[in-house]
């Protein structure tokens, strides 16, 4: 029997096997609004305790937890804890910071250095967490994806999707992708920039993420880390008490 890892964000769905306090090799699925495609579920593996986070839809997310519970002889659903893993959260209310966040830094607190953990998916988050473990705290803004989608709806002339980025583009689709990752990598480098100023040290930069890949190559020295998150909660499933795990 085996433990596996799964995480379903908002818009990707991604399993691995747990292999001592990391993630095994990850699969990665896009899944719709609610559902998810009937044969790729039965392809889902099979074992001892499934543990599970989710930042999805509550419908998508029950829905999810039923199929594992018929394949997994138990299944474990990862919290925000105000503390754990040597991290503490910044958040007066831990359950209002979101375990896709949570679990990111508890992934990158094992470098035991200073990190700003950008995530890059639906939303853009950013997290500044200090070689002590302590977290101070972050930004939540939209995707350059969500950010591409919303112009489209308001604006159905503008492209959702296309184009390349630029300093300067001279057309409508390069222009949108230059905006729009553009705006993302600002935000990311002001963060590190007053991280750097907090700290009295340049912290190192952990993106993840389905949209990490188009801004990699905009991001000076930063580490594409795309299985954080799942490796996080492989940090928060040997982390629990014996008697829960």
């Amino acid at each position: 029997m085996s433990d596996w890892l799964f995480d379903l964000g908002n818009s990707r769905f991604k399993f691995a096997p747990l292999q001592g306090v990391r993630a095994g090799d990850v699969q990665a699925w896009p899944h719709g609004a609610e559902t998810m495609p009937a044969e790729q579920l039965q392809a889902l593996p099979s074992g001892d305790v499934a543990y599970v986070a989710s930042v999805a839809a509550p419908t998508l997310t029950r829905s999810m937890l039923a199929i594992l519970q018929g394949r997994f002889r138990e299944v474990r659903v990862a919290r925000t804890q105000a503390r754990c893993a040597g991290v503490q959260v910044a958040y007066a209310d831990p359950d209002k910071f979101g375990v896709d966040r949570f679990l990111a830094l508890l992934a990158a607190a094992e470098r035991g250095e200073a990190v700003v953990v950008a995530g890059v998916g639906t939303a853009l988050t950013i997290d500044l967490l200090d070689a002590d473990g302590l977290h101070h705290g972050g930004r939540i803004a939209a995707s350059p994806t969500t950010m591409r989608e919303a112009l489209h709806a308001r604006a159905v002339q503008l492209p959702p999707t296309g184009g390349d980025y630029s300093e300067f583009a001279n057309d409508t689709a390069d222009a949108l992708a230059s905006g729009c990752d553009g705006a993302a990598v600002a935000l990311i480098e002001r963060s590190r920039a007053q991280a750097a100023r907090l700290l009295g040290h340049l912290p190192a930069l952990l993106v993840h993420g389905g949209g990490a890949p188009a801004l990699m190559p905009l991001l000076e020295d930063a580490h594409y880390q795309p299985a954080l998150v799942l490796d996080g909660l492989a940090r928060w499933a040997v982390h629990q008490p014996a008697g829960t795990r």
